[in-house]
């Protein structure tokens, strides 16, 4: 059973207020790099890319990455399949990470992971639609669209029409 927790409106204020926040805590837009882990970080940083320049007078860097080669979990998993990793300029820029769903927090180190491979920003902040608890690494979100306190047998299913046709965050309980 599955319980709609965000919808597609939802989701566009969630996304305008964290574009607010980056421009309050960062004062001016000028040294920021959007960066969207894939996939639905992809299109969630391209949202807030719209919505940093709506706000400012001009365009943020946008960049996808791919953190499949840097999971810690490669050796019991398949095969990964790998999607294109595009990273504007990094040195010396604050970047944002984007991603949908914050959980244990290993997606996200091996995001700083791949960083450091790319580049040597002044600093790297965290966006997430869905903060959801139970971290198993000391990583926290910057800007969050929704704290959702969950249980572990719980699933957060987040889809974005960019990449899913339909849109919108489930919590679903196994």
């Amino acid at each position: 059973m599955a319980t709609a927790v965000l919808d597609d409106a939802d989701i566009r204020r969630s996304l305008r207020r964290i574009a607010h926040e980056i421009v309050e805590r960062c004062r001016t837009t000028d040294d920021v790099v959007l960066i969207g882990i894939h996939s639905r970080g992809v299109p969630l940083a391209e949202r807030l890319a719209v919505e940093l320049a709506s706000i400012g007078d001009h365009d943020v860097p946008l960049g996808r990455l791919d953190i499949g080669l840097y999971r810690d979990d490669l050796a019991s998993r398949p095969t990964p399949s790998l999607a294109r990793t595009e990273v504007p300029a990094l040195d010396d820029k604050t970047v944002v990470l984007v991603d949908d769903v914050l959980y244990t927090g290993r997606t996200i180190r091996a995001a700083l992971d791949a960083l450091a491979d790319l580049g040597r920003p002044a600093a790297v902040q965290l966006a997430v639609l869905v903060d959801r608890g139970h971290r198993q690494l000391p990583i926290r979100a910057d800007y969050v669209g929704k704290n959702l306190p969950t249980n572990p047998d719980e699933r957060v299913t987040v889809k974005v029409a960019e990449v899913d046709g339909d849109e919108g965050v489930w919590l679903e309980r196994r």
